[in-house]
């Protein structure tokens, strides 16, 4: 139980890293002066980071195990979270961008540290609800997170704008923005201190060791990096994942950008990320109690896809506020998608879960390549339609998948 409640601290942190970005694309496309396609570069290095990092990452936990890979990760999140702070705060955007790299680099390592460790820890058949525990942490963080931001930081972001229309000249637009963009040095160097003292706490915090190189697969797979015999129901589901994490990162990071576009006020969509969250956090709750309970595992992802897919159709034939609302729901279609789908593809994977684990979190690149599409579709079709066509496809992705993964899968339902 002790190791577990760690863990749950350490998704609060995760989450709470990770949802600020909802309402920094809105801060950096004030600070910057950029359009969307500049403005979601930031989902776009964070979530870039898992893909090209996954691998070395793994690599790093099997050589020095789980815990003190963890650690490891605590650190270089500090690093890159002190960066983007300091360029943020210097009106650099390439170093800003690099320092969200950098953080989203410790996040993989955390990512394919931390959620082994939690599988790991159980019953296979627990491992949705366990990983679901999880996710309720890193959504109340994530709820949480959003909110101080935007009081802390972005409070007067209407006054801003309004005296960014005023200011005739760059030279009188200069000192407005200086003094917005620093803002966020404070937050982003009381962030960094607190992951470092997280990571000496936890090296001292006398939890077991679990190590990768430990399972079969492990053993079994050589030095081969790539799962590249894990079955083609394996590789799909990594498909999957990649248009889940597109998809749920539309809905929580995406979703100011879609409400401006609507008319909504900067001060209205700072904290809608927040809400979207929240949504999310009573999915995850209904899930905790309902499977395998009521509904099985793969039922209630169909489930989950079909409620997204009517949530689109709502949002599409709907104006204004309750567009946006309709938005904000898809956090409850997708709380328990990645609880599913992540444990499944592992078991699907066999002998090369290890593997799987990195392919997995190399995934997460969903998250950024989605919104730049969303971005680059906008002048063509405009915001609604790019929005709502993309995660409409996602969701029959996922639904897709769990039709035909329900037809002569016995094991699966008691076993993913």
């Amino acid at each position: 139980m002790r190791p577990l409640a760690v863990m749950a601290g350490l998704f609060f942190i995760i989450g709470f890293v990770t949802w600020l970005n909802g309402p920094l694309i809105t801060f950096v496309q004030v600070a910057f002066g950029l359009g969307p396609v500049g403005a979601f570069l930031v989902p776009l290095c964070f979530y870039l980071s898992y893909f090209f990092c996954a691998l070395p990452a793994m690599a790093l936990a099997r050589r020095t195990g789980l815990l003190h890979g963890i650690v490891a990760a605590l650190v270089i999140m500090a690093g890159g979270t002190l960066g983007f702070g300091e360029c943020v705060g210097r009106r650099w955007y390439p170093g800003a961008l690099a320092g969200l790299s950098v953080l989203g680099g410790g996040l993989t390592l955390l990512q394919v540290t931390v959620n082994p460790y939690v599988t790991l820890l159980g019953a296979a058949q627990h491992a949705a609800r366990r990983i679901a525990i999880m996710g309720i942490a890193n959504k109340v963080s994530g709820i949480i997170a959003p909110v101080v931001f935007s009081i802390w930081v972005m409070r007067d972001i209407g006054g801003v704008a309004s005296r960014l229309a005023m200011a005739g000249s760059p030279q009188a637009r200069a000192p407005v923005l200086a003094a917005f963009a620093h803002a966020v040095v404070g937050p982003y160097r009381i962030m960094a201190l607190i992951l470092l003292l997280v990571a000496v706490g936890l090296r001292r915090a006398g939890l077991p060791d679990l190590r990768l190189s430990a399972a079969p697969a492990a053993r079994s797979s050589g030095t081969a990096l790539l799962p590249v015999h894990m079955g083609a129901r394996a590789w799909a589901g990594v498909g999957v994942v990649f248009v889940y994490v597109g998809a749920e990162v539309m809905a929580g990071d995406g979703i100011g950008l879609y409400a401006g576009h609507l008319g909504l006020s900067l001060g209205q969509v700072r904290f809608l990320t927040a809400l979207t969250l929240a949504a999310m956090l009573c999915g995850y709750v209904i899930g905790t109690v309902v499977v395998p309970v009521v509904f099985s595992q793969m039922g209630y992802l169909a489930l989950s896809a079909f409620l997204g897919m009517g949530l689109c159709l709502a949002a599409a034939l709907t104006q204004g506020m309750g567009s946006v609302l309709c938005v904000a729901l898809f956090g409850l279609a997708n709380a328990m998608m990645m609880p599913i789908l992540f444990p499944l593809v592992l078991r699907l994977a066999g002998r090369w879960q290890a593997q799987a684990t990195a392919v997995l979190v190399m995934a997460f690149a969903g998250g950024g390549v989605m919104p730049q599409v969303f971005a680059a579709l906008i002048p063509c079709v405009g915001v609604k339609a790019a929005f709502m066509g993309l995660m409409m496809l996602s969701y029959a992705a996922v639904l897709l998948y769990a039709l035909a993964l329900r037809r002569g899968t016995v094991g699966l339902e008691e076993g993913a």
